[in-house]
C-alpha cells in the first residue's frame, strides 16, 4: 500500500518522499484506524489526509473553521487536477445546493465544510447520498473545552459518525497539551486511543526572552544584527503599519499585514515578502496560515501572546529549513498588566453579552423567532457607532455567543469572486457569435479557468484584465453583462464580516451560557496567561525545556543556546560549593515541596549558583517541578 501512497505523492505533488511522521499517519488512517496526528506548524498536515483520500474510494469530508484556508486548499487541489469544493457561510443557498449535487454525482474527492454546517438539517439530509470515504478534522483542538480555541460546533462531528460508522477519522492539530490530546479522542469517539506525534523539540531554534522597556529600539537593533527574512508579531492592526514605517525609516524593508486589509493588498504584500522584495512582515496573528516560507530566520514577538500554544505556533514559523533561527520574545512589566487587561476584555459580563446579542439582532432587523440559518453581512463600524459598543467588547461577546452555539461569526471573510456557466458549450459558442464584443473576454476566461461548466470557480479580475489588456472595471462589467444575459452566474468578490444565527432569535434573558462556555473558559484563559508569564519570567529553566514540558514532554534536554542556557554557562561554581548548595536544597525539600523562588531567598548562597544547581538536580532526576509549580524531591531521594 505504501507504494500507492508514494505514487500519488509523486504524481500530484512531485515529491519523492514524505516528511517525518506523514507516512505513519497516512498508513494508520489508510488501514481504517481512527487517528490523531499531532504535527508542528509547517509539518505538512494537509497531505496526511489528501494522499489517503486519493487512494480510497469515495469523497473526503474535510472539516475546518477557516474560510480562507478552505478556498486556498480547494484552489490548490484544482490546479493539480483534483476535484474539490467547499461549502461555507459566504455562499448562497443555490450555490450550496449545486455544490452538494456535484459532490453526489460529479466524482469529487474533497468537500471542505465548516463545523457549524455539519449540524444543519440540510447537511444531514444530503449526507445520506454522499459516499464518504474519510473524515478529516483540521484544528482538532477546537473540539476540546480544555483547548485554547474551543468551538462547541465541533462537538457535532461525533454525531455524524452514527451515519458513517465504518468511515475512519483523521484528527489533526499542531498544538495540544496532554489533557487536550486525550479529550480530542474521547469527543470524536475513537474506539481506542491512537496518537501519532512528533516531538515539539526544535533543535535549530534559539528561544530568547529579552526584558526591555524601549521595545522599538530593541526591535531595530535585533533586526540589524540578525540577517535574513523575519516576521514581527504585534497585537494591534495600527501597530503593524506604525512599526513597518519605523523599520523602513531605518533602512529595513518591511510590509504590514492584518485581517482588515483588502485581499488584493494582502496578496501583494505577502508575495513581496515571500519573494524577498520585503525582508520583514509586521503582522497580527492573522498572518501565518498557509505560510510555507522555509527560510525565515527570525520571529520577533513585540507583544505577549495570550497562550503558549499560540506562541509556539507563531515562533515555529522560523527555521523550517532546519538552519539556525531565532524566536525572540520582548517582555516588559507592562506586558503582565496588558495580559490581565486582555483577560477582562475577552470575558465581558454576561449581562453585557445578552444586551449585545439583542442589539445585533435589532441592527440586522431579525424578528423574534426568525433568522435561523440566514447569512448576514455585518458592518462592524456601523454597528459600533450606532449602538455605542467598543470593538473589543463586540468581538469578545460574539465569540462567547459562538461558543454557546447561538451564532456563527466570521470576523473577516475574504470571499473571492466566483463564476459558473449556465449554458452548454455549444450555446456559449452561439452566444459569442451573436456578441462579438464579449468574445475576447470569454475566450480568455475559458483559457484561464477549467471546470466553469460544472461548478463555481474562483476568478481573479486583475489576472483576466492583464491577459486581456483591459482594466479591472472592464472585466467586471463584462462579467455583469454575461450574468444579466443568463450566460453565467457571477458573484463578485466581497470582504465582510458574516453572522449566521444558528437558532431563531430569542429573548436575551433566555440565553444560557454553560460553565464550559464561560466560567471554565475564563479559568482556563487565566491558566494560559499564567503560563505565558511564567515562561517570560523564569530565568533558570531552559526555554526549550519549558515549552516541551508544557506540551507534555517531561524529559526534554537543555537546548544549550537559548538565553537561559547561555547565561547559565557563564556561572562558574566549584565542586565544594556545588556540594554545599546541593545538600542545603535537599535538606529544605525533605520538609516538603517549596516554591523555587522561596528556596533562593532562604539559602545564603549566590542566586545564580543556586539556580545552576537546581537545574542540574532536575537534569539528574533528583528534584522536579510538580503540578503546583513547586520544587519537590523525587521518590528515590526521600
Amino acid at each position: 500500500m505504501n507504494d500507492i501512497y508514494h505514487e500519488i505523492l509523486q504524481k500530484y505533488w512531485g515529491y519523492k518522499g514524505f516528511r517525518p511522521l506523514q507516512l505513519d499517519i497516512i498508513t494508520s488512517v489508510g488501514s481504517g484506524k481512527d487517528t490523531l496526528g499531532l504535527m508542528p506548524t509547517g509539518g505538512g498536515k494537509s497531505l496526511t489526509f489528501q494522499v489517503p483520500a486519493l487512494a480510497r474510494p469515495g469523497i473526503c469530508l474535510v472539516i475546518t473553521p477557516l474560510i480562507a484556508l478552505m478556498n486556498d486548499q480547494v484552489d490548490n487541489l484544482r490546479r493539480l487536477g483534483i476535484k474539490a469544493c467547499a461549502i461555507h457561510s459566504g455562499m448562497s443557498r443555490w450555490e450550496i445546493d449545486q455544490t452538494y449535487e456535484n459532490c453526489i454525482y460529479g466524482d469529487f474527492k474533497f468537500l471542505y465544510i465548516s463545523p457549524e454546517r455539519i449540524g444543519t438539517a440540510g447537511f444531514l439530509e444530503r449526507l445520506k447520498d454522499l459516499k464518504v470515504g474519510l473524515i478529516a478534522v483540521d484544528e482538532a483542538h477546537c473540539i476540546s473545552q480544555w483547548g485554547y480555541d474551543f468551538r462547541p460546533s465541533y462537538r457535532k462531528i461525533a454525531a455524524i459518525r452514527e451515519f458513517l460508522p465504518d468511515v475512519p477519522v483523521l484528527a489533526l492539530t499542531a498544538t495540544a497539551t496532554p489533557e487536550v490530546v486525550e479529550d480530542i479522542q474521547v469527543q470524536l469517539k475513537f474506539p481506542r486511543p491512537n496518537l501519532l506525534k512528533r516531538s515539539f523539540e526544535r533543535p535549530n531554534l534559539v528561544y530568547v526572552v529579552r526584558k526591555c522597556e524601549d521595545k522599538e529600539a530593541q526591535m531595530v537593533r535585533i533586526l540589524k544584527s540578525v540577517e535574513g527574512s523575519a516576521i514581527v508579531y504585534v497585537r494591534s492592526r495600527k501597530k503593524t503599519r506604525t512599526l513597518a514605517d519605523l523599520l523602513t525609516r531605518n533602512d529595513i524593508s518591511a510590509g504590514s499585514f492584518h485581517a482588515g486589509m483588502a485581499q488584493k493588498t494582502k496578496n501583494e504584500v505577502q508575495a513581496a515578502w515571500k519573494e524577498g522584495r520585503l525582508r520583514v512582515m509586521v503582522a497580527t496573528n492573522a498572518f501565518g496560515m498557509g505560510i510555507d516560507k522555509a527560510d525565515v530566520r527570525l520571529v520577533l514577538h513585540m507583544d505577549a501572546p495570550d497562550s503558549l500554544e499560540a506562541y509556539f505556533q507563531e515562533a515555529g514559523r522560523a527555521g523550517r529549513d532546519g538552519d539556525k533561527s531565532w524566536a525572540v520574545f520582548l517582555w516588559s512589566d507592562n506586558d503582565r498588566w496588558q495580559l490581565e487587561k486582555n483577560m477582562d476584555a475577552s470575558f465581558p459580563e454576561l449581562s453585557v453579552v445578552r444586551k449585545l446579542y439583542n442589539s445585533v439582532c435589532n441592527f440586522l432587523q431579525i424578528a423574534m423567532g426568525f433568522g435561523e440559518g440566514v447569512v448576514y453581512d455585518f458592518n462592524i463600524a456601523a454597528f459600533c457607532k450606532g449602538f455605542g459598543y467598543d470593538i473589543t467588547t463586540l468581538i469578545s461577546s460574539l465569540r462567547i455567543l459562538q461558543r454557546a452555539g447561538y451564532i456563527d461569526f466570521s470576523e473577516m471573510s475574504d470571499i473571492p469572486s466566483r463564476a459558473v456557466m449556465l449554458v452548454t458549450d455549444y450555446e456559449l459558442h452561439e452566444f459569442q457569435i451573436s456578441n462579438p464584443t464579449l468574445e475576447p473576454f470569454i475566450k480568455v476566461l475559458l483559457r484561464s479557468y477549467t471546470g466553469l461548466f460544472t461548478d463555481y470557480v474562483s476568478v481573479d479580475e486583475e489576472l483576466l484584465a492583464s491577459r486581456l489588456g483591459a482594466t479591472r472595471d472592464e472585466v467586471y462589467q463584462a462579467f455583469l453583462k454575461c450574468s444579466r444575459m443568463g450566460v453565467m452566474k457571477y458573484v463578485p468578490q466581497r470582504q465582510t464580516p458574516l453572522i449566521v444565527l444558528l437558532q431563531p432569535r430569542i429573548e436575551p434573558d433566555r440565553l444560557r451560557f454553560p460553565d464550559e462556555v464561560y466560567k471554565d473558559r475564563l479559568l482556563q484563559y487565566k491558566k494560559r496567561i499564567d503560563s505565558v508569564i511564567s515562561y517570560a519570567e523564569t530565568e533558570y529553566i531552559c526555554r526549550s525545556r519549558q515549552l516541551l514540558a508544557y506540551f507534555g514532554e517531561r524529559n526534554g534536554r537543555d537546548c544549550g543556546h537559548c538565553d537561559v542556557c547561555v547565561s547559565m554557562k557563564k556561572v562558574a561554581i566549584s565542586d565544594d560549593e556545588y556540594g554545599d548548595i546541593e545538600n542545603a536544597i535537599k535538606a529544605q525539600l525533605e520538609a516538603g515541596p517549596a516554591e523555587p523562588g522561596q528556596i533562593v531567598m532562604d539559602l545564603g548562597f549566590d542566586e545564580e549558583k543556586i539556580w545552576k544547581v537546581v537545574r542540574r538536580l532536575e537534569d539528574t532526576g533528583t528534584v522536579y517541578i510538580n503540578k503546583e509549580g513547586c520544587l519537590q524531591l523525587s521518590q528515590t531521594e526521600l
